[in-house]
């Protein structure tokens, strides 16, 4: 079975009114295609960063940075622009939400999988639990995060 977790790939630098920007590629597979956004972070903070919303497909991880990495220096500055037009106020209450759907998703195809005959019933039901308990502990910390802005 493929891995469906998140893989990171710092790209590049980027400097926009005197502060420079850690320029990421956030990777995960949907089942079909590998899906990446960049990720802009203050290279003199430690926060995670804003994700444009545009998405860099790929059939492999290597082949999604490599589409990102063929982009300009200017793509990367109106891609920057708009991930922060777009900024989300509750950047950490969405990253849960979106850890939440990813986790359904694997969950689902997982399922499709063992009722398909294409996964063993013990093999696939462990992993299903383990789903399971993933999903709790971030619902769990999901109090924590509710209505906090940044």
């Amino acid at each position: 079975m493929a891995d469906f977790g998140v893989v990171k790939q710092h790209l590049t630098s980027l400097e926009v009114d005197g502060k420079v920007y850690n320029v990421a590629l956030k990777t995960a597979y949907d089942g079909i295609e590998h899906i990446g956004r960049l990720w802009f972070a203050d290279a003199s903070a430690s926060e995670m960063g804003i994700p444009d919303h545009g998405a860099i497909p790929g059939r492999t991880v290597d082949e999604a940075v490599s589409h990102a990495l063929r982009l300009s220096n200017d793509d990367l500055m109106r891609r920057f622009h708009r991930a922060h037009a777009e900024k989300r106020r509750y950047v950490k209450l969405r990253r849960s939400v979106d850890e939440i759907l990813a986790k359904v998703k694997y969950m689902n195809r997982v399922a499709v999988s063992m009722r398909g005959g294409m996964l063993d019933n013990e093999g696939a039901g462990q992993e299903l639990d383990l789903i399971t308990k993933q999903l709790q502990e971030i619902v769990t910390r999901l109090k924590d995060v509710a209505g906090v802005e940044g």
